[in-house]
């Protein structure tokens, strides 16, 4: 073998392995696991996030939103990998429409619906059948999730329902498009009270918790969680593995999450 080739050889495979090399990090940047939450994840999946980011190398990408616009946007073609939702109906359309894989799917957490007010404006109140909840009010706004689509809005109506609060209310709601927007309305004094919960007042310095909507008032609030049809990012089922595992726990109970679906880690 001649000088020239013997060259030529060695810098072919330099070539080659300089590429190859470059070419991991390149795609792992390219490809985070693209994940859709109801807004009332932020807090806690944010650091779960971060913590399973710093433990692996791998990347979130996390879009928050109203639970039924995120499962309307993965019907779309969105390109999710993983569906979180507020409640169960939204995930139950999503499987209807074929756009989650049953297969993955579980129940990860449970929340609690909380009434809250500008913190240092909240008035005495019992969250008990026959509550006055318009004269609380005060001429004022009840800010809650939509109650047609958000989970968290129709969580609430159906507590004011039970309540028989109700009626006396509903030409006195601010309807917003997810849980968190009408927690902002509450923090930032523009309605006096509000429905949301017990997660995202605990995340908020700007309300406190007038009182805890009863259990059976409300339809129990479960998170489901699942990999959508058309995700292809092999990343997607760690994530969730870590999820619900115990290592991922801390960050749920921490914002006052009940873990429901965890395993251990293999």
């Amino acid at each position: 073998m001649t000088r020239l080739s013997r060259t030529r050889r060695v810098w072919l495979l330099g070539l080659a392995l300089a590429l190859a090399s470059a070419a991991v990090p390149a795609r792992a940047a390219e490809a985070p696991v693209v994940v859709f939450a109801a807004a009332s994840l932020k807090t806690a999946l944010g650091a779960a996030s971060a913590a399973w980011a710093k433990e692996t190398g791998r990347a979130t990408s996390i879009s928050y939103a109203g639970s039924n616009a995120l499962a309307k946007q993965i019907e779309a073609g969105a390109p999710a990998d993983l569906f979180l939702s507020a409640d169960l109906a939204w995930m139950d359309d999503a499987e209807a429409k074929g756009t989650i894989r049953p297969d993955t799917r579980i129940n990860l957490l449970r929340n609690a619906l909380v009434l809250v007010a500008p913190r240092g404006a909240a008035p005495k109140l019992t969250l008990a059948p026959g509550v006055d909840l318009a004269r609380a009010l005060a001429g004022g706004r009840l800010a809650m999730g939509h109650v047609e689509a958000v989970p968290a809005g129709k969580y609430g109506r159906a507590a004011l329902d039970t309540l028989g609060a109700w009626d006396g209310v509903k030409g006195q709601i601010a309807q917003a498009e997810n849980v968190r927007a009408a927690l902002l309305l509450v923090a930032r004094g523009e309605a006096p009270l509000g429905i949301v919960y017990a997660t995202d007042a605990a995340s908020e310095p700007g309300v406190e918790v007038v009182a805890t909507f009863p259990e059976d008032s409300h339809p129990p609030i479960v998170y489901p969680v699942a990999l959508t049809k058309e995700s292809r990012n092999a990343d997607a089922a760690a994530f969730l593995g870590y999820l619900r595992s115990p290592a991922a726990r801390p960050f749920f109970e921490q914002q006052g999450f009940v873990v429901i679906g965890t395993e251990k880690r293999s």
